[in-house]
C-alpha cells in the first residue's frame, strides 16, 4: 500500500477548508400531550430543515415538575442538555447556581428588546445578559366552555363569581358536572390564582403573590378567596383526584363536564382534536379583569463543542423568528412573544388574549402566573400551594387557611 492515495485524500480535505460542525441540540422539555407535542415538532423540523441534528427528550407529568427532577440529575452529572424548557425565577436560579449561556449577540442581531413586552423581555435576561428566549405568551385566566351545554341550559360564560356560582348550580342541579379539575397541586394553585384576581383586582394579587405582603396574605379579602375556593370544591366530580389536566380539557370537549379554568394551552387540545372556537367551545376570561401570563422559554446552558454551541445559537434565532412564533403558538393555543406578528390566522380567543396583553402592559394588569412559575421562586410557591391543596381537599375553614397561608409564607422567605 502506497502513502500517495492516503496524501491525496489529505491535501483536498485542507484544500476544502474546515469542516463546519453540525448544529446539535439535545432538548428538554415537558411538551407531550397533543397540542404541546405537535407544537414541539414545529421547532424540530424548522432545526432541521437548517441542517441541524435534534435530539428530543420529552419528560412527562407534573406540570414541568419531573423535567426539573431530571434536568438537575443532567446537571449533577455533568452534563447538562443544550437547552431546557424553564421560565420564571427559575431561570435565575439556575443562572446563579451554575451560570447560563450568554445569547446576547443572537438576541442583539434580531433585535428582541424592541419586539418583546418590558415585563417579558425581563425574564430572558440574567444580571442584564440574555441567556434564555421566549416561545410564547400563555392567559392563565381563561375559563373554557362546552358550547353545545351551555347553549342547552342557557347558560353564558360569567363574567363575575356570583354569575360563575349561578351557573354551576344550575348544572349540577341538571346533573352536569360543572367543573372539570384534576386534582394536582398546581392545578389547584391554577384555580387559587385566578380567584384571588377575580376577587381582589390586580394591585391585590400584586401584593399577595408577588411582592408577599403579609397585610394581604392575612385580610378579609383573601378569606372571600378561600370562601369561593370551598364553593367551588362542590362543582368537581369525585373522581378528580390525580387527573391530568389534558384529561379536564377532554371531558370539556366529550361533553362531560361545563367548564374548566386552566391557561390557553387548553386551547391546544381543543385544536389538536379539530374543535372549533365559537362552534364546539367557548373562550372567556375568568371574572374579573387583568392578564395572568405563563411564558414557555427555553435556557441555555454552558455546553462544550463547537456544535453544540452553534446549535444553541439556531435554536435561539429560530425561536424568536416570526414564522415560528405564528406556527408554534396556531398550534400551542398560546400567542407570540413578539408583538409584531401579525394576528390575522389567529382566532377570536388568541387575539383578545393579544388585545388583553397589550392593555395588561399599558394599564399595569399584566402580571406573572405565580401558580406556573412565574412570579416566585420555589419556596413561598411551594408554601402557598401546600395550603391551597391542603385547603382544597379538607374541611379546613377559611380563617385556618388565611392563617396558614401568611404563616407559611413567613416561613418560607
Amino acid at each position: 500500500m502506497t502513502m500517495k492515495p492516503l496524501l491525496a485524500a489529505s491535501t483536498a480535505v485542507m484544500l476544502a477548508g474546515p469542516v463546519l460542525a453540525e448544529p446539535q441540540a439535545e432538548v428538554l422539555h415537558w411538551w407531550t400531550s397533543g397540542g404541546e407535542a405537535r407544537s414541539v415538532a414545529v421547532l424540530q423540523e424548522q432545526f432541521a430543515a437548517e441542517g441541524g441534528s435534534w435530539t428530543d427528550m420529552p419528560v412527562a407529568g407534573g406540570g414541568g415538575d419531573a423535567a426539573m427532577t431530571a434536568l438537575r440529575a443532567r446537571v449533577l452529572s455533568g452534563n447538562a442538555p443544550t437547552a431546557v424548557q424553564l421560565k420564571g425565577p427559575a431561570i435565575q436560579e439556575w443562572y446563579e447556581e451554575t451560570g447560563l449561556a450568554d445569547i446576547g449577540p443572537v438576541a442583539e442581531e434580531n433585535g428582541w428588546e424592541a419586539v418583546l413586552p418590558a415585563r417579558i423581555a425581563e425574564h430572558m435576561q440574567c444580571e442584564g445578559q440574555w441567556c434564555a428566549a421566549p416561545v410564547n405568551v400563555h392567559r392563565v385566566n381563561w375559563i373554557w366552555g362546552n358550547k353545545q351545554i351551555l347553549d342547552e341550559h342557557g347558560i353564558a360564560m360569567p363574567t363575575t363569581w356570583e354569575e360563575f356560582n349561578a351557573a354551576a348550580e344550575t348544572l349540577k342541579a341538571a346533573g352536569v358536572t360543572p367543573l372539570a379539575h384534576g386534582g394536582q397541586s398546581w392545578q389547584d394553585a391554577t384555580v387559587f390564582e385566578t380567584v384571588v384576581l377575580g376577587l381582589g383586582g390586580p394591585e391585590f394579587y400584586q401584593q399577595a403573590l408577588v411582592d408577599l405582603d403579609p397585610q394581604a396574605l392575612n385580610s378579609d379579602t383573601m378569606r372571600q378567596v378561600f370562601d369561593q375556593m370551598r364553593v367551588i370544591r362542590g362543582y368537581v366530580d369525585d373522581n378528580f383526584s390525580g387527573r391530568d389536566w389534558n384529561l379536564a380539557t377532554a371531558m370539556v370537549m366529550n361533553g362531560e363536564a361545563a367548564f374548566q379554568i386552566m391557561g390557553d394551552w387548553a386551547k391546544g387540545e381543543f385544536l389538536a382534536a379539530d374543535k372549533q372556537p365559537g362552534v364546539d367551545f367557548v373562550c372567556a376570561q375568568t371574572p374579573g379583569g387583568g392578564f395572568l401570563y405563563n411564558v414557555d422559554s427555553f435556557a441555555f446552558f454552558n455546553v462544550d463543542g463547537d456544535d453544540r454551541q452553534q446549535g444553541q445559537a439556531l435554536l435561539a434565532r429560530l425561536i424568536m423568528g416570526e414564522d415560528f412564533q405564528k406556527t408554534f403558538n396556531l398550534n400551542k393555543g398560546s400567542i407570540p412573544a413578539r408583538t409584531d406578528v401579525a394576528l390575522d390566522e389567529f382566532d377570536d380567543c388568541a387575539r383578545q388574549s393579544a388585545e388583553a396583553m397589550n392593555a395588561g402592559a399599558e394599564n399595569g394588569s399584566l402580571l406573572p402566573s405565580y401558580a406556573h412559575g412565574m412570579a416566585l421562586r420555589g419556596a413561598p410557591a411551594g408554601a402557598i400551594t401546600d395550603v391551597v391543596t391542603a385547603h382544597f381537599n379538607s374541611d379546613m375553614t377559611s380563617d385556618e387557611a388565611v392563617e396558614q397561608l401568611a404563616n407559611a409564607v413567613a416561613t418560607a422567605m
